[in-house]
């Protein structure tokens, strides 16, 4: 395949390659930016999760598809990671049993145990935590079916 220009190349195109190249692995591409200046973004997850080498090989695979010589760019590979948040319901699978956060379209917040996930709904096992002196309790709560449509941001827990 010979190189393309980048202003040819679309955030469809980059798709397809970071697909072409996580194709028999448990990784997928959760979002994909080309900016007006070049800078392109591909962001990754993972059902078993995503190492650096994992993004290093992703960066190679579409690094060798595009020509520096005729347009100059920046890629960079990401792990989604703790930070970004829930985008597709493969990543909300991937954290049944474990903490997440939520942020409701109406503002409110919620945590607790990701119990299900489909299309529609979820299913939050709510938490929620009291302060005694210095120590902090969670506190389980009832089962919250969440429609997805009232989500606005989803993230996982980081527990230490």
């Amino acid at each position: 395949m010979s190189p393309l220009l980048l202003e040819m190349i679309s955030e469809k195109q980059i798709k397809k390659w970071a697909e072409e190249q996580l194709e028999s692995t448990d990784r997928y591409v959760v979002h994909v930016k080309v900016s007006a200046n070049n800078a392109i973004n591909v962001i990754i997850d993972g059902d078993s999760g995503v190492s650096i080498s994992d993004c290093i090989d992703l960066s190679r695979y579409i690094e060798q598809r595009l020509d520096r010589d005729q347009e100059d760019f920046e890629l960079k590979v990401l792990s989604s990671g703790l930070e970004y948040p829930f985008s597709m319901l493969r990543q909300y699978k991937k954290y049944i049993g474990k903490r997440i956060q939520l942020k409701l379209e109406n503002d409110s917040e919620k945590k607790g145990i990701l119990q299900e996930a489909n299309n529609e709904y979820i299913i939050l096992q709510e938490e929620t935590e009291k302060k005694y002196k210095k120590t902090i309790k969670r506190i389980t709560g009832e089962s919250l079916r969440i429609s997805v449509k009232e989500i606005k941001q989803a993230k996982a827990v980081i527990e230490f």
